[in-house]
């Protein structure tokens, strides 16, 4: 099984699976601050509501539930 470093951690994944879905297997439920002083989670799993959030090797936000997870890949909270 492939893995993503999730703030330190090893989050495993399988082949063709969201960061929001390994992540929420994972039961990492906190995706770190959000717009709004909210905590960012996996929510509508669609991209909409923009609820999840994250950076993934520094860049910009990405939506979890939308970007495939990648072997190696360090990803953290969204930069608010």
């Amino acid at each position: 099984m492939m893995h993503f470093y999730w703030n330190g951690r090893a989050i495993s994944f399988r082949d063709g699976e969201t960061l929001a879905l390994a992540l929420r297997r994972a039961e990492v439920q906190d995706f770190g601050p959000a717009a709004g002083g909210q905590r960012a989670r996996y929510f509508c799993g669609i991209g909409q509501c923009q609820g999840c959030l994250v950076s993934v090797g520094g860049g910009a936000a990405v939506e979890a539930c939308l970007t495939l997870a990648r072997a190696g890949a360090v990803v953290a909270p969204g930069a608010f």
